[in-house]
């Protein structure tokens, strides 16, 4: 990874936390859980823009976020370009978004992916999720580090909750559909539990 990524990624982290965390309120569970060494896969729902944020503040690895291709074709490509992030088409099967992606897990560093492939504007508890995270974690033997969003983003009183759950480790001969599954009901459990 760049040194500049390295900068640009603490200095804006820095200058968002604190309002952030004074506006909303947030709170994190099982921190403890994110290991501190080692290729590893953030991996959550998403609701919302800002869902990206929670993962970052709660830890001091570096998070090469997957984002749209949108993102890096507006005025704004410079900041997700200094952040280390990495551009998506998803309109086509993008292989040199995988490429970057394995060469992040393979220098051991924090990849963070949203399963669902996009925000989710439905009714539905979770949508159903792409295989990248599964299929990445199998390649490189990154560790799948989930986490699930609750509560809303709403000023002091949203109740906005960030938990991860018990990391995952997948073998080269493990069923990525069954994986994907099993994570997908792990996940759908968690917030559903949690919004109780």
């Amino acid at each position: 990874m760049k040194k500049d990524h390295n900068f640009m990624y603490n200095f804006f982290k820095i200058i968002f936390k604190f309002p952030f965390c004074l506006y909303y309120l947030p709170k994190w569970e099982n921190k403890e859980v994110i290991p501190k060494e080692g290729p590893i896969i953030f991996c959550g729902n998403h609701r919302h823009l800002y869902d990206q944020f929670l993962p970052m503040i709660a830890t001091k690895r570096i998070i090469h976020y997957m984002a749209k291709k949108e993102y890096f074709d507006g005025k704004f490509a410079w900041f997700f370009k200094a952040t280390g992030c990495i551009s998506v088409n998803r309109s086509i099967k993008d292989v040199k978004s995988a490429s970057q992606a394995i060469r992040v897990l393979k220098k051991g560093y924090a990849l963070g992916i949203f399963p669902e492939g996009t925000r989710n504007k439905t009714n539905e508890v979770l949508l159903p999720f792409k295989k990248g995270v599964v299929s990445l974690a199998q390649k490189t033997g990154a560790t799948i580090v989930p986490f699930v969003i609750t509560g809303k983003y709403k000023f002091l009183k949203g109740k906005l909750k960030c938990t991860f759950l018990e990391p995952l480790k997948i073998n080269k001969e493990d069923d990525l559909d069954k994986v994907n599954e099993t994570l997908h009901n792990m996940m759908l459990k968690a917030i559903e539990k949690s919004v109780k």
